[in-house]
């Protein structure tokens, strides 16, 4: 279902959303009664204790999972009424991921790993090339190219894996908290890189952290508690 909205349309919107597991007889509510917009050129960090619904969020805004009741809305689209293979044609094409652990595959160089995901959008060999060149040089890697995943430091490898994310244009890139295996310099730079896709590239980032220090380079840090929004922040961009 497709939805009609005046004024300013919302990338991504919650609508009252619910998700509840069963425990055997027993149902545990993550996340209860969630409603939000996240609109194009945002940068949302949500922040909370473990186990207070962030991951539950992130799986139901990357259309990775649906709502138990309530509505999740991508790009007006209800997702819960979308067939499965429409919806992975729309997240494969709207949505990129990075998460803590790189998922990089470890025989391949950095630059095939990034050149990956084309190769599975069927682009030309030439163009998947080139496209993957300029991706690299984005984030700073244009003198790693051939090297494997082992021959990186962490923060090298973390930059390639933003780069795979990139490689096929997401308009918005979810980072499950991006930082965590990394010390807090190296962090930091990929939170600039992050900051720079955002600014000059016009990406929506939505980050998961429970570091404070790296929320403050969102522009809305919205806080979860007992699968609950008990807080937001909105700052200027």
């Amino acid at each position: 279902m497709v939805r009609k909205i005046t004024g300013r349309i919302p990338l991504l919107e919650f609508e009252n959303a619910w998700k509840i597991y069963k425990m055997g007889q027993i149902n545990v509510p993550a996340l209860k009664g969630i409603s939000l917009k996240i609109y194009k050129g945002d940068f949302v960090a949500i922040i909370g204790q473990s186990g207070c619904g962030k991951s539950t969020l992130m799986n139901l805004a990357g259309c990775l999972d649906l709502p138990t009741k309530g509505k999740v809305f991508l790009k007006s689209h209800d997702i819960s009424t979308l067939p499965e293979s429409d919806l992975a044609t729309m997240r494969g094409q709207t949505i990129g991921f990075i998460f803590q652990q790189y998922n990089l595959i470890p025989n391949m160089t950095a630059f095939e790993n990034v050149m990956l995901p084309l190769e599975f959008l069927e682009y030309d060999d030439d163009d998947a090339a080139e496209r993957t060149r300029k991706i690299m040089k984005l984030v700073s890697l244009e003198d790693k190219m051939h090297h494997l995943p082992s021959q990186l430091s962490g923060g090298q490898q973390q930059r390639v894996s933003i780069a795979r994310c990139l490689a096929s244009d997401p308009e918005i890139i979810f980072a499950d908290e991006p930082t965590g295996a990394l010390d807090s310099s190296t962090g930091i730079e990929i939170l600039e890189t992050l900051k720079r896709l955002w600014k000059e590239e016009g990406k929506t980032i939505i980050m998961v952290t429970h570091d404070l220090k790296l929320a403050k380079y969102a522009h809305t840090v919205i806080e979860l508690k007992d699968g609950e929004i008990v807080n937001t922040q909105h700052k200027k961009k």
